[in-house]
């Protein structure tokens, strides 16, 4: 049995339903503890009766600690506070031996044990950005991602996951500050500092910041693998959808990073599908709320017109009607 844990409230609730089906297509043996961060999410996934899943309220889960803090906090700033206490609560309250971390905007194409397998006997997972050298943020965002991450039940493991969910408690904000940002910059420390942490090997964890390497390859309309253009063909595990955000008038941003038409092709267009299909599904029991996150744009903005420009000269105005994009 896989132990996997992620956090979302209403706005990323079509995400997290996307890369739990994903998860669901791939994997025989796993169980997937949904944190919710408002009543609307919590209410409506209760309503689903999901399989292999457990829902955790704020209530259930959040202690003084946390509280404490929360009110100094935006509401990205406190969910990033939150990630490692949802690990830790996991593992302890249902005395896991193992638990990975997903971010919700996660998509799995094969069954990301393989990654976990890789850990072998070492007691946390950590994968790294792994960059296209024109995206290459570690100075400030860190090296490594807060996207996929393992932490066994032992001693070195839960070592390292005490000392992460301190030091987001203490400090964790959107800014970059003394070397820190969010709760990622923590993670740069990480193999020096603690025993027992391991850098995943394997290329399968693919993001729209380090996709510009690959060439995608695809079998019977389904994403089966990614070839690094210096190297040979290996499967792609997940591609993290980062970036992503619907924007009122019936359109959706695919994010700032440079994309070919492979990609939107193989990648994006169906995934925007399934989110679609997703949210004509939720809307069967619930057609007055938004879970897509859409951003009202508002009035007109004089610097509109020169970003669209910029953004058309350098290749990354990933912006669609999704009508257009999709049909």
């Amino acid at each position: 049995m896989y132990n996997y844990c992620t956090l979302f409230d209403s706005h990323y609730l079509t995400r997290g339903l996307a890369m739990y089906q994903s998860l669901k297509k791939y994997s025989d043996c796993f169980h997937l503890y949904i944190f919710v961060f408002d009543n609307n999410s919590d209410h409506l996934l209760n309503t689903l009766d999901l399989e292999c899943v457990t829902i955790i309220s704020l209530q259930e889960f959040e202690d003084d600690e946390l509280l404490k803090v929360k009110p100094d906090r935006s509401a990205v700033e406190y969910c990033w506070t939150c990630t490692p206490s949802i690990i830790k609560y996991t593992i302890e309250i249902y005395g896991l031996d193992c638990c990975t971390y997903l971010d919700a905007d996660l998509y799995f194409y094969s069954d990301p044990s393989v990654l976990i397998e890789e850990m072998a006997h070492q007691s946390v997972l950590i994968t790294e950005h792994r960059y296209t050298p024109q995206y290459d943020n570690s100075a400030t965002a860190g090296i490594y991602c807060v996207q996929f991450m393992t932490f066994k039940n032992d001693a070195k493991g839960m070592t390292v996951l005490n000392w992460w969910r301190k030091a987001c408690i203490e400090w964790c904000y959107a800014r970059f500050e003394d070397g820190k940002m969010g709760d990622q910059k923590y993670l740069d420390s990480w193999v020096t500092q603690f025993d027992g942490v391991h850098v995943l090997q394997h290329l399968g964890a693919v993001a729209p910041w380090n996709i510009q390497q690959y060439t995608i390859k695809n079998e019977e309309n389904d994403v089966c693998g990614l070839a690094l253009k210096t190297s040979t063909m290996f499967n792609v595990i997940f591609y993290h959808f980062h970036g992503v955000k619907f924007v009122e008038n019936n359109r959706i941003e695919l994010g700032f990073y440079k994309l070919n038409q492979g990609d939107i092709e193989m990648l994006y267009k169906p995934y925007i599908k399934h989110l679609r299909a997703i949210t004509h599904y939720v809307k069967k029991f619930d057609d007055k709320k938004d879970y897509n996150g859409m951003i009202k744009k508002g009035p007109y903005y004089w610097k509109d017109p020169l970003l669209y420009i910029k953004r058309k000269i350098i290749g990354n105005y990933n912006c669609y009607k999704i009508t257009d994009l999709i049909g």
